[in-house]
């Protein structure tokens, strides 16, 4: 049952006497309400983004309808990237307010802080009861193509022809490599696997591709066929090629979350730019994951 409403000459004592530092059980008793009643309008305050001193252009009727707006049902209302969210934790200086924000200018009517937040926590409680994999340095890169492409545009003809853009991974620091290509055939396959790992610096005990035909004539779940180029690449490097399982989608959850970043953090950043040649946009991808070191 909802917490009853209080009188907007309350309101305005209990947020101007939570910043000048009383506690909740002395604004309780100054008030003449309980202590949970205060707890109440200062978590309403929080996620309606109201702070003391309020503005003039607050009037009472606007902050009781921004203290007690009626929620939007959760199933209504635009749903945050967990998986996003989580990979995006991970990275030096990025904290759940910083998301949320980002969240909110892209839904405005998305979800409060204190509702992003606890929608996140049981979204990772169920990813916890999974058993999560770990990633030696050094031991595996996981490699795909992102499902969105580039389009480059000729400059006589004006014909258009969409770049796929080559995702690789390392598992163990999530340090991500990007570059586009005009097809996914085994020419551009294999040199965008060589010069990821001369970007990298060396090469992985094993590297796990997605089951792409380029490198995967036939995929199995415990004997897949590795395509002889792949193989004869594998050998040379002398390196291993364990294919994701088929429907096994956390076998490749690695470069899936890399394939997003690379979505959201540069591919999203060209939307607007348009480019006459494929050496032309693989120069703004590599500018934009110099800036994302360190790794996306």
């Amino acid at each position: 049952m909802g917490q009853k409403r209080l009188p907007v000459r309350k309101i305005r004592e209990v947020l101007r006497l939570k910043a000048e530092g009383f506690s909740d059980r002395q604004i309780a008793a100054a008030i003449g309400s309980a202590r949970s009643t205060v707890q109440e309008c200062v978590r309403r305050a929080r996620d309606a983004g109201i702070t003391w001193p309020l503005s003039p252009a607050l009037d009472e009727a606007a902050l009781q309808e921004r203290m007690y707006r009626r929620a939007v049902p959760l199933s209504r209302t635009p749903r945050p990237d967990f998986a996003y969210l989580h990979a995006e934790l991970r990275r030096r200086g990025v904290t759940r307010l910083l998301l949320w924000e980002e969240y909110k200018n892209q839904h405005p009517d998305g979800w409060q802080y204190s509702v992003f937040c606890d929608q996140y926590r049981r979204w990772l409680a169920t990813q916890e009861l999974v058993l999560r994999q770990e990633h030696a340095p050094g031991d595996k890169l996981f490699v795909d193509y992102a499902g969105h492409t580039v389009p480059i545009v000729d400059r006589h003809t004006g014909a258009i022809r969409n770049a796929q853009v080559f995702v690789a991974v390392l598992g163990f620091s999530n340090y991500t490599y990007a570059e586009a290509s005009l097809t996914q055939g085994a020419g551009d396959w294999l040199g965008a696997h060589v010069r990821a790992l001369e970007f990298f610096g060396g090469a992985p005990r094993a590297i796990v591709p997605d089951n792409l035909r380029t490198g995967i004539t036939k995929a199995h779940r415990y004997d897949p066929d590795i395509n002889r180029a792949y193989q004869d690449f594998a050998e040379h490097y002398e390196l291993a090629i364990l294919p994701a399982r088929v429907r096994k989608p956390r076998d490749k959850a690695k470069v899936e979350t890399g394939v997003l970043v690379v979505e959201r953090w540069i591919l999203a950043r060209l939307r607007n730019h348009t480019f006459f040649s494929l050496g032309e946009l693989n120069g703004h991808i590599a500018e934009l994951l110099e800036s994302q070191h360190p790794p996306l």
